[in-house]
């Protein structure tokens, strides 16, 4: 039998090899066909994509560990927090809420932009104050990709950017009372 394959020069590896070629070019051509036609979702109420959580994820937090800045140029007092209340309340509040009181439209965004004062479900953290001021500047500065988060690189200093970041990463203190004076104003 081999003899008679290898005789008619059809055999089972050339099969095997073609199917292969023909699966690579099949499943891009598809892949291409589901977008092309609105099939993936991106409606902000339709399920999330298959690991869109993941693919995000992954090269974020690796850029931000590599490109964060390590220390903030100033050291923090009642001004840096009284400054980064009131820059919040102007520029982040809208989607991130203040103490005690969510935003509205910010539950329906995907995805959903989280409380920054908010005590999380396990420990002390509140909002992002378990990362470093490094790691929120460079949110604030940069934005996240395909998240509803701005880059604030051009509309805020670097100056204004830290005082925020600094307030943020100390969301899980005991502020000053002028402070929450300025975050606790309910929102519009």
């Amino acid at each position: 039998m081999a003899a008679a394959r290898a005789k008619s020069g059809k055999s089972g590896t050339g099969k095997l090899i073609i199917g292969f070629l023909l699966g690579l070019l099949v499943l891009p051509l598809t892949a291409l066909a589901w977008f092309q036609f609105g099939h993936p979702p991106v409606a902000v109420a339709d399920a999330p994509f298959p690991f869109e959580a993941r693919i995000v994820q992954v090269p974020l937090y690796a850029r931000i560990d590599r490109e964060r800045p390590k220390s903030p140029p100033f050291g923090i007092d009642e001004d840096v927090f009284e400054s980064g209340a009131r820059i919040f309340r102007a520029q982040c509040a809208a989607c991130h809420g203040v103490p005690g009181q969510d935003s509205d439209f910010a539950r329906h965004m995907y995805p959903r932009a989280p409380q920054l004062w908010a005590k999380h479900r396990h420990g002390n953290v509140v909002g992002v104050s378990n990362d470093s001021p490094g790691e929120t500047y460079w949110k604030v500065a940069n934005g996240i990709r395909l998240s509803g988060m701005p880059s604030y690189n051009h509309v805020l200093t670097d100056t204004q950017m830290w005082q925020v970041s600094l307030l943020l990463a100390n969301a899980n203190q005991e502020l000053p009372d002028p402070v929450m004076k300025i975050l606790k104003q309910p929102l519009p």
